[in-house]
């Protein structure tokens, strides 16, 4: 089906432009949300009527978003999960769960705009793009932890992909194998046992 694009669509094409998309996407999505209209002689000639308000509503939210979008770039947002030593959650962290954790920031965004692929399913800093209007889009980042103290340590770049008890006993075996092995001694001319027994 062709139809002519109402606002800018992302990976579809700019206001004004007439494109062909799957029937399903058409109706389901860009002509119920109203981001379309069927590419129609009529729906062609009212569109040209409409352009200038299309044209200056879109530049009041994108001035508005803008605004939001100062706000909320580069800023970090912390969920806690638990999970297992290894990292891995016991679950997810979806896109519902981002939005939650900006409502508690007093930020309001929606679903829509937040651009999560899979959900994020192990423990770090992750980056993801908020669409705050179709032409801005800022990056924030989600750190996942099991608690607040290991939050700060991701955000101040530790690698915690380790337990500290197995650093300190990785520390100290190493410790210990350096007194066991000293490199200053001296080794005796001994005979392999094979040679040994070849005599």
């Amino acid at each position: 089906m062709e139809v002519i694009l109402l606002e800018r669509v992302a990976k579809l094409g700019q206001m004004g432009e007439v494109v062909r998309v799957k029937d399903g996407f058409a109706r389901n999505f860009l002509l119920k949300r109203g981001k379309a209209l069927r590419a129609t002689a009529d729906n062609r000639a009212k569109f040209d009527g409409m352009k200038a308000e299309l044209e200056a509503n879109n530049l009041k939210a994108k001035g508005e978003a803008t605004k939001v979008a100062e706000k909320i770039d580069g800023r970090n947002v912390v969920v806690l999960r638990q999970a297992s030593e290894t990292g891995q959650l016991f679950g997810s962290v979806s896109v519902r769960d981002i939005i939650a954790s900006f409502e508690a920031d007093k930020v309001m965004i929606s679903r829509s705009q937040v651009m999560l692929d899979a959900p994020i399913k192990t423990i770090g800093k992750h980056k993801i793009a908020i669409a705050v209007h179709p032409e801005v889009e800022v990056s924030v980042s989600v750190t996942v932890a099991r608690s607040a103290d290991e939050a700060e340590r991701i955000n101040r770049g530790e690698d915690i992909s380790t337990r500290q008890e197995d650093q300190d006993a990785a520390a100290e075996a190493l410790a210990a194998a350096g007194e066991f092995f000293d490199p200053e001694a001296q080794h005796d001319d001994v005979q392999p046992a094979a040679a040994a027994d070849e005599k």
